[in-house]
């Protein structure tokens, strides 16, 4: 049957905006998105005035803090916190490149999820470029283990996640959300789930630096009597677990390229995603790289993944 695979590399139709405040830093911040040149990935560019402007590149080499949220670049110079909302949302619309200029040093949490990224993608449109698209194909099973957690990546015929978290508190408890990522699969199932926490937990991260930013409007909350704080309520029965996944999207996203496989966690987090794709990506018999061609079957055609003998700058 082959895989069905985009052929071409993508990037915005138009250039747009948005504002709002970091979850952890609590400042305002606004950000800015470019059309880019085949090629060129997803780059980031700190323009505000304690930067240097230097261009850190979404990549899994780049990664650097792991606590509580993802981020790129030197934590002592030019670096961008809490990329991995952003990074799901251009993994999960298909968006390969893209340049992004921020005043700031994370990325605005907007309302805790991937939604006002793929809504503002949506209205600024997709451009399919003349470059072919490049993936990295799992040929056999890689794993690491992390005392009770773990994650691997095997084979699969096409781009698989399974997700398993388990807290000890009853409004979450053990849940389990497994798709196949396409643009269809991720806005509707997974973009809108929101980041969590714990109301016990605040006086903790506020100590930390951290969830400064913090609030009902952006945060599903679990209150001392475990029950969710927020007026509205969950947007999914299962929200907790579909965040999970949402930020094991963004993470794996700083491949450089989407891969073909599954990847599949048991009370993952951050920390464990990127170690799990620098695990993959270090072991050069576990994967391939490939590219797309069109073999033609009667009316249709149909796409299917080929060894493409390409330089890959991402391979660790």
């Amino acid at each position: 049957m082959g895989i069905e695979l985009l052929e071409y590399q993508t990037t915005l139709k138009s250039s747009l905006s948005l504002s709002g405040i970091g979850v952890h830093s609590g400042k305002a911040v606004s950000i800015h998105f470019s059309p880019a040149d085949a090629d060129t990935g997803v780059v980031f560019q700190r323009v505000d005035a304690e930067a240097s402007g230097r261009m850190i590149r979404a990549l899994a080499s780049e990664v650097g803090e792991t606590d509580l949220c993802t981020g790129l670049g030197d934590v002592k110079g030019d670096h961008v916190a809490t990329v991995e909302h952003l990074m799901a949302a251009l993994l999960g619309m298909g968006i390969d490149n893209v340049s992004i200029e921020i005043d700031g040093a994370e990325v605005p949490i907007m309302d805790g999820s991937a939604a006002s990224f793929v809504e503002a993608f949506r209205q600024a449109g997709i451009r399919t470029l003349d470059e072919k698209r490049r993936y990295i194909r799992v040929v056999k099973p890689v794993r690491i283990d992390a005392g009770t957690s773990w994650a691997e990546f095997r084979p699969y015929d096409g781009t698989r996640f399974e997700v398993e978290i388990d807290f000890d508190t009853p409004t979450i408890g053990r849940q389990s959300f497994a798709a196949d990522m396409t643009a269809e699969v991720f806005a509707k199932e997974v973009a809108r789930a929101r980041t969590f926490g714990f109301i016990k937990d605040v006086e903790r991260l506020w100590a930390a630096g951290f969830a400064l930013g913090s609030s009902l409007e952006n945060s599903v909350v679990i209150g001392e009597d475990h029950r969710v704080i927020n007026m509205e309520g969950l947007r999914y029965p299962d929200e907790f677990v579909r965040h999970k996944m949402l930020d094991a999207v963004g993470d794996l996203a700083l491949a450089g390229a989407r891969f073909i496989g599954c990847f599949h966690s048991y009370r993952g987090g951050h920390r464990l995603n990127a170690a799990a794709l620098r695990h993959l990506l270090t072991d050069h018999s576990a994967f391939e790289i490939v590219e797309t061609t069109r073999r033609e079957r009667g009316r249709g055609a149909e796409m299917i993944a080929v060894n493409a003998p390409v330089y890959a700058p991402w391979v660790l």
